[in-house]
């Protein structure tokens, strides 16, 4: 190899290696210890500390229905889409071809038509999937379009960094979060595994213009594009009992301010805390906290995937993570019917979190997330119950078992468990 050429080469390898790690690296401290108890769920500082440290403030009045799968999720969010008069912002991490794709991009295009601005926001790799054909679609009847993060020359030292956020904002007044994506797993009742079981979430009330400022984040980053005005911010009045804020968290922009809301919210457990979470992959010091909180009694019950599971490392890498917690106490169940992708966390029967967020690295420091955070007794016990009833069709798994699974197992959870970081 001449001289030049051996220049060029390590040049090119030198420019890999720097993309590589800065996608591996945030370049921001980690929060390295346990955050301690001053308080529980029900102290009026919980709430401050919510709003004031982590923000937005959570506001009253607001009323959020839970929809259960595809067959309620599907009709709601496309009913809501079809009634649109002035505005619809949309943005979505997975949107794959098939007829939920198509139903979608024909509501869209039609609204779009009759003068409605719409405006559709795509993960470029969670949408790798969708055909041509719909973006063509919606952008002939006049859907503005943007990608997040395209494979662009400017982008290589993001490329690791995607939006996971699911947002639909319907006139600045209806708004939908959850943990749905635009894809045929979704649809149906979670009937078989090769559909998914999944919760979504209808609001109305103030919180809304935060869902709607969630969008306008990535929207504005992507387009370089400010919305605003009453047609998407119009004045919102209460129309319910739920206190509730829409809490939203970046790699670009203090990546470590869901990871620190859900240790928040763990550390101010004092009855019972319950997650179910489609990727469950720990890091030390969430063990940690959660050791923490069974010890000072609170009952901790966590509900992930069973062998339905569209991605098998995380499976791996969760298990390996378990020990420790299930030697605490810690309630371990894996969800037997088919593919949970539910992400829900419920604090004392009192404090909710719903969203996009999964319970590993990559949400709480490499994804854009969007979680709806609700304060109310009557709504949490709402979640506990359809928790309860997941609960019923998943298989307990207690400590003597996780020590007695076989060496080769081990061997593959320990191995998966090196890639916890991307998981």
């Amino acid at each position: 190899m001449s001289p030049i050429a051996l220049v060029l080469v390590t040049l090119i390898v030198a420019a890999v290696a720097t993309v590589i790690a800065l996608n591996f690296v945030t370049g921001e401290k980690k929060i390295e210890r346990v955050i301690e108890q001053h308080y529980g769920t029900e102290d009026p500082q919980f709430l401050r500390a919510m709003g004031a440290l982590l923000g937005p403030a959570l506001v009253a009045g607001n009323r959020v229905q839970t929809l259960e799968n595809g067959d309620q999720i599907f009709p709601a969010m496309l009913k809501a889409i079809h009634g649109a008069q002035k505005t619809i912002t949309f943005e979505t991490f997975i949107y794959w071809s098939g007829e939920i794709g198509a139903s979608f991009a024909d509501a869209l295009s039609e609204r779009a038509r009759a003068g409605v601005k719409v405006h559709v926001l795509l993960d470029w790799v969670g949408s790798a999937k969708m055909q041509d054909k719909y973006l063509d679609e919606m952008k002939a009847a006049g859907v503005k379009i943007e990608h997040y993060h395209p494979l662009r020359w400017y982008h290589l030292a993001r490329m690791n960094n995607r939006t996971h956020r699911k947002l639909l904002v319907i006139d600045g007044k209806t708004g939908f979060t959850g943990g749905v994506g635009i894809a045929e797993q979704w649809t149906g009742h979670a009937q078989d595994d090769a559909h998914w079981r999944d919760l979504h979430y209808q609001v109305e009330g103030p919180v809304v213009a935060q869902m709607q400022a969630a969008f306008m984040d990535n929207w504005m980053k992507t387009s370089g594009t400010v919305l605003h005005g009453i047609d998407y911010f119009p004045a919102l009045e209460p129309v319910g009992e739920h206190f509730a804020q829409m809490f939203k968290s970046s790699s670009n922009e203090g990546s470590e301010s869901m990871r620190l809301m859900y240790l928040l919210s763990i550390n101010a457990a004092e009855h019972s805390l319950r997650i179910a979470n489609a990727y469950f992959v720990p890091d030390d010091l969430t063990v940690k906290a959660l050791i923490d909180a069974r010890e000072r009694g609170v009952k901790v019950q966590i509900l992930v995937p069973g062998p339905d599971i569209d991605t098998e490392l995380v499976r791996r890498a969760s298990r390996a993570r378990w020990g420790k917690l299930l030697e605490a106490g810690v309630e371990i169940s894996e969800y037997q019917p088919t593919m949970l992708h539910v992400k829900l966390m419920i604090v004392d029967e009192l404090w909710v979190s719903v969203g996009s967020t999964n319970f590993d690295n990559r949400s709480f420091r490499l994804n854009d997330e969007a979680n709806l955070n609700v304060y109310d007794r009557e709504f949490a016990q709402q979640q506990t119950a359809i928790f309860k009833r997941d609960l019923a069709q998943a298989k307990p798994f207690d400590f003597a078992t996780w020590q007695k699974r076989p060496w080769s197992e081990k061997l593959l959870e320990h191995s998966a468990a090196l890639f916890r970081s991307q998981l």
